[in-house]
């Protein structure tokens, strides 16, 4: 009788979480959260990572167990390059697609996908003319590759990414790479 139970349950708690992977679903929300920037070396530049910031909101459509989150967020990428610190905030919309395990509320997402990211101001300190030569030629339109993994809590999700620039920011006689890891924290408003 124990046995019988006990594969109902299963039978049941698995039809459950199958259904809730199957059926379409929506969601939308806002996130914050800090990121981690670094530039890829190439030359004699050294460089030292800084925190900066992101908020803004999130859509979700799922089925089948894959989902489709499209983003836009402000986002503030903080370095210091060779003792010049360099501050560039932008907006990022990333496309990500992926997948979920899990049910009820809880789950575990993967997911990666491209980014563009636009900047809105280029923030750079300089202390004489001489300086220019470290200068950082941020491009006004920016391409990155995101890859990362989240945790659901009922409306709450936690997600670690890391982004790989694309795009080679010019730096005086030679190019870097931005990248960035990024932790934030969404609510899902419905």
């Amino acid at each position: 009788m124990k046995k019988i139970l006990l594969i109902v349950a299963v039978a049941i708690t698995t039809g459950f979480t199958s259904q809730a992977q199957i059926i379409p679903s929506f969601a939308f929300g806002i996130k914050g959260g800090m990121n981690l920037t670094n530039l890829s070396k190439s030359g004699t530049f050294n460089s030292s990572n800084q925190a900066g910031y992101l908020g803004g909101i999130w859509a979700r459509f799922g089925a089948l167990g894959f989902n489709f989150q499209p983003e836009a967020y402000v986002t503030g990428k903080n370095v210091t390059v060779d003792g010049i610190k360099q501050k560039f905030t932008s907006v990022d919309v990333p496309l990500l697609f992926g997948g979920k395990v899990g049910a009820f509320g809880f789950g575990a997402r993967f997911y990666t996908g491209p980014m563009v990211s636009f900047a809105i101001n280029k923030d750079q300190n300089y202390d004489d003319a001489a300086s220019n030569i470290t200068r950082l030629n941020y491009k006004n339109q920016n391409y990155a590759w995101q890859l990362g993994t989240g945790i659901d809590i009922r409306s709450l999700s936690v997600d670690l990414r890391y982004e790989a620039g694309l795009s080679k920011q010019n730096y005086g006689a030679g190019s870097t790479k931005i990248n960035l890891f990024n932790l934030s924290l969404a609510y899902k408003i419905f």
